[in-house]
């Protein structure tokens, strides 16, 4: 079990994020303790909020007097109700805060089923209760909390996660905002790629896409990204979702620099010279695209081929998992670019002529859409993916990413806004 500690200094803000599942039907208040209820049982925003009042009016001097915790168990932890309110209970006890008034709700609106406990950390008189050595503190206490009801062991899984596949999103199963956040929040920190074109072509493998959108704010000019969920044609098959939604790491700004560091990074690294031998070595002993697919996936690396309408290739890119390094195919070498395996596949040319084959200026497919070269035009997402993506089967490779479950989107991007708000009154 997980347990995550969030401070702020808006009540209605935190009770509001918790009960608003409440009236969409995916979360319940489970657990009350000195805290008013009305006369028919029920529970609102107002009358939760009042039940601090008394603390809040008493703090001395706490900037952030609002706790907002949730507990995490593994998503294959069947996990009671009761269960539920006792860990809740056991665990505010523990950590110093058994007196003080908390509700528990229960968040069932993605696959892990998990629970929020909204308190104070200033008591009745307004002084702050201790959080000394309170993460390492928080720790001890879900080990025991684990051993006490049985539940996998988040450190076990810790050490497990290098063995568990992460899974591609998918559009038909719902929840797709919270399938993507699991994959943008991690990726970017687990895979060097060199342009945007790169990074897109990693995400294709999960059934994602990503867009560049401008505008224009109060006369200057704005660049972001949307991401789509890909169906089986790898078509968008999904609404637009704002990078913003997924945290920095998946915005514009964040992945150019990104990008910049990795080719920094790569450009004398060993490990090109690598990943180019494994290849030409499966060049060598492969007769056609199929069989160097599957042969390439055996070698860890998975291949993602960009076609225009007509079918010619003009984008190749190697991404290999054993050193989680992402190329264009033209990075690698002259004998590994679009027009080599173009030649080799469409034209029918042989492997050995495909080898000496380099790419000339007339070669070079502009993008009706920028009226660019592919090389140049890395930040501006060609509108038909399906023919510039093929997607490809992903079911081999595991440790690709530190977790296999769904995240809840929402409350990542509730606890970013609370931790501006800190940052803008620090200002």
């Amino acid at each position: 079990m997980i347990a995550k500690i969030g401070r702020g200094s808006n009540l209605y803000g935190a009770l509001a994020y918790n009960y608003q599942k409440v009236e969409k039907e995916t979360g319940q208040v489970l657990f009350t303790q000195n805290i008013i209820q009305a006369p028919d049982g029920s529970y609102n925003v107002e009358q939760l909020s009042r039940s601090f009042e008394l603390h809040l009016l008493a703090n001395r001097k706490t900037e952030k007097p609002i706790l907002h915790i949730s507990l995490n168990p593994d998503p294959k932890d069947n996990v009671s109700d009761t269960n539920f309110e006792n860990m809740a209970q056991d665990y505010m006890r523990q950590m110093g805060y058994g007196n003080q008034p908390f509700v528990v709700f229960k968040h069932t609106d993605i696959d892990r089923t998990h629970i929020h406990i909204v308190s104070v950390c200033v008591d009745a008189d307004g002084r702050k209760i201790s959080d000394k050595f309170e993460k390492r503190h928080s720790m001890e206490v879900c080990r025991m909390l684990e051993k006490e009801y049985g539940l996998i062991s988040a450190l076990d899984k810790k050490q497990e996660a290098h063995n568990q596949t992460f899974k591609p999103v998918d559009y038909k199963a719902g929840d797709i905002k919270s399938q993507m956040a699991s994959i943008l929040r991690h990726l970017p920190k687990y895979y060097q790629f060199q342009t945007f074109g790169a990074y897109n072509a990693v995400l294709s493998l999960f059934n994602i896409t990503a867009q560049e959108v401008k505008g224009e704010y109060n006369g200057i000019p704005k660049l972001g990204l949307v991401y789509f969920a890909l169906n089986e044609k790898g078509e968008k098959g999904s609404s637009p979702f704002k990078a913003s939604l997924f945290g920095k790491s998946a915005g514009y700004l964040q992945l150019q620099s990104q990008c910049g560091q990795n080719r920094i990074k790569l450009k004398d690294s060993p490990t090109k010279g690598s990943v180019k031998e494994r290849i030409e070595s499966v060049m060598r002993n492969t007769s056609n695209e199929s069989e160097f697919r599957k042969k390439l996936m055996q070698e860890g690396i998975s291949i993602v081929v960009r076609r225009n309408a007509a079918g010619r290739i003009y984008g190749i890119t190697f991404i290999d998992h054993k050193s989680r390094s992402v190329w264009n195919g033209s990075e690698l070498a002259k004998n590994l670019s679009a027009n080599t395996f173009n030649d080799w596949w469409n034209n029918k040319k042989t492997e050995n002529s495909a080898h000496k084959s380099s790419v000339s200026k007339k070669d070079v497919i502009i993008k009706p859409e920028t009226g660019q070269s592919p090389d140049t035009a890395d930040f501006l997402i060609n509108e038909k993916m399906p023919h510039a993506y093929e997607q490809n089967s992903f079911n081999v490779l595991g440790g690709l990413l530190p977790q296999s479950h769904t995240e809840d989107y929402e409350e990542h991007v509730f606890d970013n806004r609370m931790k501006r708000k800190v940052k803008r009154r620090r200002l």
